[in-house]
């Protein structure tokens, strides 16, 4: 106890009082705002991050479905934290929680009963989603849950900023999963609909570059139509852009990594992170202003394949492997699966393994 910080007694107290944890949680969302101006601040910070670990473990925390009969004062935190696909109002609030189709669960803790701290939309369907519309759409035509055989997570939204760095998701995914799975026993596939918010400024990155290993010279030709503003509603441009956009996003997620030698892209590395494998690339899966700001429109489907999460998830965190489906290493043309990288900011030398050689060795590194 002698070579613990003060502050974390003085956290501990705080917490005793009435609404403490409620106020401290308010307290490190303006810590962190105020961090990124002052550095200094990092070691307050860990302190409130080493006890937030502590007081929001899974043993404390508790599932529960939020329905359309689930109390109001719930059901506007929802439309408000929904960080993925924004919700426009009570409506449409109404279409992704009514309808026998469609799910949603959130986690609470004991001292925030009615405040979430994670949630996730949940779509049942009878295939695998190409894109955000189709699940979205208002005249869509439900099906009964018993007919699904695929559950989709399309939307997880973290609530709480000053819990920022506090892992839920994994434990969310796997709880929602084993409770749908005791509900509907037809289910056999769970997969996500994904976004990719990072890949616009890693291609800005790449196309601007002197030399480039993800790109050729015929697919920076193509993708110049990018510049266009109105590319995806032009049939024959969008056709042309199609093969190295999709190839270009197999080599991000697959071959770029930061400067800490991680996969690129966070949601990518959430995923992964827990077992999931890399399973397909859907062009212009969103059209919202933001996807397409962000992604170029892009979205990814992650599948949970239950027997191989922990083999995947070992591959991931320990030697840095990207489970991916066969198809989407396809993607990379063959004069350039093998190229060696150059050490910079946007590519790192990673570890890629294919989703049907479940006892091969990672792809041979690559090195400068």
């Amino acid at each position: 106890m002698a070579a613990e910080p003060r502050r974390q007694e003085l956290i501990r107290r705080l917490n005793l009082a009435p609404n403490g944890i409620a106020t401290l949680v308010r307290m490190r969302a303006d810590l962190l705002e105020l961090k990124a101006q002052n550095p200094d601040l990092e070691a307050v910070d860990t302190d409130f991050a080493h006890l937030f670990g502590s007081w929001f473990n899974r043993g404390f925390l508790v599932l529960r479905p939020i329905s359309w009969s689930t109390p109001a004062d719930i059901l506007e935190k929802i439309i408000r934290y929904e960080a993925v696909h924004h919700i426009g109002g009570w409506d449409e609030l109404r279409r992704r929680l009514a309808p026998e189709d469609r799910r949603c669960f959130a986690f609470f803790h004991p001292q925030l009963v009615d405040d979430p701290l994670i949630f996730v939309e949940v779509a049942l369907t009878r295939e695998m989603p190409p894109n955000i519309a189709d699940l979205l759409k208002e005249d869509r035509a439900p099906i009964r849950a018993t007919d699904a055989t695929t559950a989709v997570f399309y939307s997880i939204s973290n609530c709480q900023e000053g819990l920022r760095g506090i892992s839920f998701g994994n434990f969310l995914i796997k709880q929602v999963v084993e409770d749908l799975r005791r509900d509907l026993p037809r289910l056999d596939t769970f997969v996500t609909l994904s976004p990719v918010p990072g890949f616009a400024d890693w291609l800005s990155r790449e196309r601007q570059a002197e030399t480039s290993n993800a790109l050729s010279a015929a697919d920076r030709s193509r993708l110049a139509a990018l510049d266009e503003p109105d590319w995806a509603d032009q049939a024959e441009i969008a056709a042309a852009i199609q093969p190295s956009l999709t190839a270009a996003a197999a080599w991000y997620f697959l071959r770029a990594r930061n400067r800490n030698g991680k996969t690129v892209d966070p949601v990518a590395r959430f995923h992964l992170g827990n077992g999931a494998r890399l399973e397909r690339i859907n062009f212009l899966g969103d059209r919202s202003e933001r996807a397409m700001r962000q992604a170029h429109g892009l979205m990814v489907n992650y599948l949970y394949k239950l027997d191989d999460i922990e083999t995947n998830h070992e591959a991931f965190a320990t030697r840095g492997e990207v489970v991916a489906a066969p198809a989407i290493r396809r993607l990379i043309p063959a004069d350039r699966s093998s190229r060696s990288l150059v050490p910079g900011p946007n590519v790192f030398p990673p570890g890629v393994r294919s989703a049907d050689a479940p006892g091969r060795k990672g792809d041979k590194e690559f090195t400068s």
